[in-house]
C-alpha cells in the first residue's frame, strides 16, 4: 500500500476505537459514508502533517474541506497543510474562507498579506494585516510583514511606527537586521549601514548578517572594511557559500550586490528568520509555513530552500528533502552544500554506495570542498572504512589549516579513526590537540580519558578528565559509563556502581553499559544482580560481542582479583573503546 493509503486506513481504524468499534454518534445515530470520509481524511491528514508528508497532508485536508466546507476547524488545518507544501495560492483561498468562519486568525492573514505582497498589491497586504498583532510568531511577523508592505507604498515613517510598536516587546535586537535591510532596500545606504552596523556587532558569526554587513560596506566602496568583517567570521573557523561569494567580489574589489533587491526579497528574509526560530523550538509544521512562504516571496533564495530540505531530513522525509535540494539550480552558490545533503540523504534510505560514490565525484572536483570532506569522512568510518576516513578528515585539516577553534572536530574525528585502525600515538596526538582548541569538549575528555583507562595508563589524570567531562555533560550515560568504568580499573568497586546505575537509568538498552554494571556488581560483592545484568547486555545486544564475552562470565564468574591488588593496581579487564558522540 502507499503511505497515504496507510495513513488513512490507520485514521479509520482510529476512528473506530475512539466509538468503541460501532462508528456512532452520540445520539446513537451511525456515522454516514460522508461523515466517516471527513473524519478520515481529517485524521490521516493530521497525522501526515506531524510527519512532514505535506503533500499527503495538503491532499487528505483538501478532501475533508471540500466534504466539510463550513467547518472552521478542518479550513483551519486545511490552509496549513497546503501553505507547507508550498501551495500558496490555494493555502490563501482557504485562508480568506476561514476568515469568514471564524476570524480573527493571524496565520491565516499572514498567508492573505503574503500573496498580496507577491502581486505587489501592497495596501491590500496591509489592509489584510492590520488586525495582525501580539507575541505570538505570527504575531510578531504579521507585524513586520505589514512594516514591509507599508515600505512597498512608500510610507517609510508609518513602517518605522509599526516596527516600534513590535520592538516594545523587548524585540528590537531581533528587529534592528530586518529594519537594516529594509533601509537598503528603499536605498538609504547610510542608515543601512549603520543598523547592519549594530546588527553585526549583537551576533558578529551569524552568517546572513556577516553577508548582509560585507555585501552593504562593499556597495558603498569601503572594500577593506568588508574584509575585515569576513576574516573575523572565519577566523572562528565558521564558513557560509553565500559568505564566500560575497569575499570573491570584495577581493577582486567588486561592488557584491544589495542583500535583499525588492520588498518580496526583504520580506522573504524575515520569514526565512523566524522559520529558523520556530525550527528551533519545535514547531516544525509552522516553521515548514514560513520557510515556505519565504520560498514563495523569493523563488531565488537558494539558502531557504536549503533550511527548509534540512527540516524535512528532521522529519526524515529525505526523499523530499532531495527533491528540494536537486531543484537548486546548479549555478547557486547553495549547489556543493545541497549535493551533499543529498549523498547524505541517499546514505539515510540505505544507498551507501551510491553516497560514496557522490561524494566522492564531489571531492575529485573540488577537492578543498571541506564539507563533501567531513561527510565522506564520517561515512567512511560509518563503514569502518578508518584508514580511508583518517585521510578524508587529513585533507580537510589540510584545507583550514586547522589552527581556529572549530576545527576541534575534524582532530576529534580523525583521532577516533587512528584509534581504530589502531595507531595509537596519532590518535592520542589527535585527541591532545583538539583539546587545545576546545579545552571543555565533553566527548574528546571522554574518549581520551576512557582510552587511558582502558589502557591502564595515566588513571588519575584520566580520571579528571572524564570527571570534567561528566561535569560538562552531566546527563550523557555514555560518559557516566566512563566515569564508572575508571573507577572499576582503580579498584574503587562501590563508586563504580554509583556511577554505572546512573549510566544503565539513562541508557538501559545499552549492552556494553549493562556489560560494565555486572562486572562493577561482581567485584563488589553482588554476584547475583552481576549475573542478572550480564543476562540484559546479551539480551540487548544485536551484534554478539558483549553475549560473547558474557557468556564465561556467566558460566564461571569473574575470575579472583590478585591478593596484592589496591587501589592504584588497575584491573586488567579490556573494554571496547566508548562510542563516539
Amino acid at each position: 500500500m502507499t503511505h497515504p493509503a496507510r495513513l488513512l486506513i490507520s485514521a479509520l481504524i482510529a476512528v473506530g476505537l475512539a466509538t468503541g468499534g460501532a462508528l456512532s454518534l452520540d445520539q446513537g445515530q451511525m456515522f454516514s459514508v460522508r461523515q466517516l470520509s471527513i473524519t478520515g481524511n481529517f485524521l490521516a491528514g493530521r497525522e501526515a502533517l506531524a510527519d512532514l508528508s505535506t503533500g499527503a497532508a495538503a491532499g487528505f485536508f483538501r478532501r475533508a474541506a471540500e466534504a466539510d466546507w463550513d467547518n472552521p476547524i478542518v479550513i483551519e488545518r486545511g490552509f496549513i497543510a497546503l501553505a507547507a507544501d508550498g501551495q500558496i495560492a490555494e493555502a490563501a483561498t482557504l485562508a480568506e474562507h476561514l476568515l469568514e468562519l471564524a476570524a480573527p486568525n493571524d496565520l491565516a492573514s499572514l498567508v492573505i498579506g503574503t500573496e498580496a505582497i507577491k502581486a505587489r498589491r501592497y495596501g491590500a497586504a496591509g489592509r489584510a494585516l492590520e488586525s495582525v498583532g501580539g507575541d505570538t510568531f505570527a504575531g510578531i511577523t504579521g507585524g513586520l510583514l505589514r512594516a514591509w508592505a507599508l515600505e512597498g507604498e512608500g510610507k517609510r515613517d508609518e513602517a518605522g511606527k509599526v516596527l516600534d510598536e513590535i520592538g516594545k516587546g523587548g524585540l528590537e535586537d531581533f528587529l534592528v537586521f530586518h529594519r537594516a535591510i529594509m533601509a537598503d532596500v528603499a536605498g538609504d545606504s547610510r542608515q543601512a549601514l549603520e543598523l547592519i552596523a549594530k546588527a553585526h556587532e549583537a551576533d558578529p558569526y551569524i552568517a546572513r548578517i556577516v553577508e548582509a554587513h560585507a555585501r552593504m560596506l562593499g556597495n558603498s566602496g569601503r572594500f577593506e572594511d568588508a574584509r575585515k568583517v569576513i576574516a573575523a567570521f572565519e577566523d572562528q573557523g565558521l564558513s557560509h557559500p553565500l559568505v564566500s561569494q560575497v569575499k570573491a567580489a570584495i577581493d577582486k574589489r567588486q561592488r557584491p550586490g544589495v542583500f535583499a533587491p525588492t520588498i518580496q526579497a526583504g520580506a522573504a528574509e524575515m520569514f526565512h528568520s523566524v522559520g529558523v526560530a520556530l525550527a528551533r523550538e519545535g514547531s516544525p509544521e509552522i516553521a515548514a509555513v514560513f520557510l515556505q512562504l519565504g520560498r514563495y516571496l523569493d523563488p531565488d533564495a537558494h539558502v531557504i530552500d536549503m533550511v527548509y530540505g534540512q527540516l524535512l531530513d528532521g522529519a526524515g522525509q529525505f526523499e523530499a528533502a532531495n527533491a528540494i535540494y536537486d531543484g537548486i539550480p546548479a549555478q547557486s552558490p547553495m549547489k556543493p552544500m545541497a549535493v551533499v545533503r543529498i549523498a547524505e540523504n541517499l546514505d539515510e534510505l540505505g544507498d551507501h554506495d551510491e553516497a560514496i560514490r557522490r561524494l566522492s565525484n564531489i571531492v575529485a572536483t573540488n577537492p578543498t570542498d571541506t564539507e563533501a570532506l567531513a561527510v565522506l569522512g564520517d561515512m567512511q568510518r560509518a563503514s569502518e572504512k578508518y584508514t580511508e576516513a583518517a585521510e578524508s578528515y587529513t585533507r580537510v585539516l589540510d584545507a583550514l589549516a586547522g589552527d581556529t577553534p572549530g576545527d576541534w572536530r575534524y582532530y576529534y574525528v580523525r583521532g577516533i579513526a587512528f584509534e581504530r585502525s589502531k595507531q595509537w600515538q596519532r590518535a592520542e596526538a589527535d585527541f591532545k590537540r583538539a583539546l587545545e582548541l576546545n579545552p571543555d569538549q565533553p566527548q574528546v575528555l571522554n574518549y581520551l580519558g576512557y582510552s587511558w583507562v582502558d589502557q591502564g595508563v595515566n588513571l588519575l589524570p584520566a580520571l579528571e578528565l572524564i570527571e570534567k567531562a561528566v561535569a560538562g555533560s552531566p546527563n550523557d550515560g555514555y560518559i557516566i559509563d566512563s566515569l564508572g568504568w575508571a573507577y572499576y580499573r582503580l579498584n574503587r568497586f562501590p563508586e563504580a556502581v554509583e556511577q554505572l546505575e546512573r549510566a544503565v537509568q539513562i541508557r538501559p538498552s545499552d549492552p556494553e553499559i549493562n556489560d560494565h554494571l555486572g562486572d562493577a556488581y561482581w567485584r563488589a560483592g553482588r554476584q547475583l544482580e552481576a549475573r542478572f545484568q550480564w543476562n540484559v547486555a546479551a539480551a540487548v545486544d544485536s551484534e554478539g560481542a558483549v553475549k560473547e564475552r558474557v557468556a564465561s562470565k556467566l558460566a564461571d564468574g569473574l575470575p579472583p582479583l590478585a591478593p596484592e591488588a589496591t587501589a592504584s593496581t588497575p584491573v586488567a579487564e579490556s573494554q571496547p573503546a566508548p562510542l563516539a558522540q
